[in-house]
């Protein structure tokens, strides 16, 4: 696969919860971090998401925001 977002995380998928139309897919990144994506059931399907699969994690904003308390 080739892409031109430069964001891209390895990981596995620790948790799959699908709901009515959206999935939310938890994927381990390493060093204790978890990633969360929100994305479609029928992508779960089609792309054969499920617990233990490793995955790649694209990360693509037009805005990045940084916070501090």
């Amino acid at each position: 696969m080739r892409i031109s977002a430069r964001n891209q995380i390895r990981g596995t998928i620790v948790e799959v919860t699908t709901g009515a139309t959206t999935s939310h897919v938890r994927v381990d990144i390493g060093g204790g971090q978890i990633m969360t994506s929100s994305i479609t059931n029928a992508a779960v399907d089609d792309l054969g998401l499920a617990k233990g699969g490793q995955v790649v994690v694209v990360v693509k904003a037009s805005d990045v925001m940084i916070a501090v308390d």
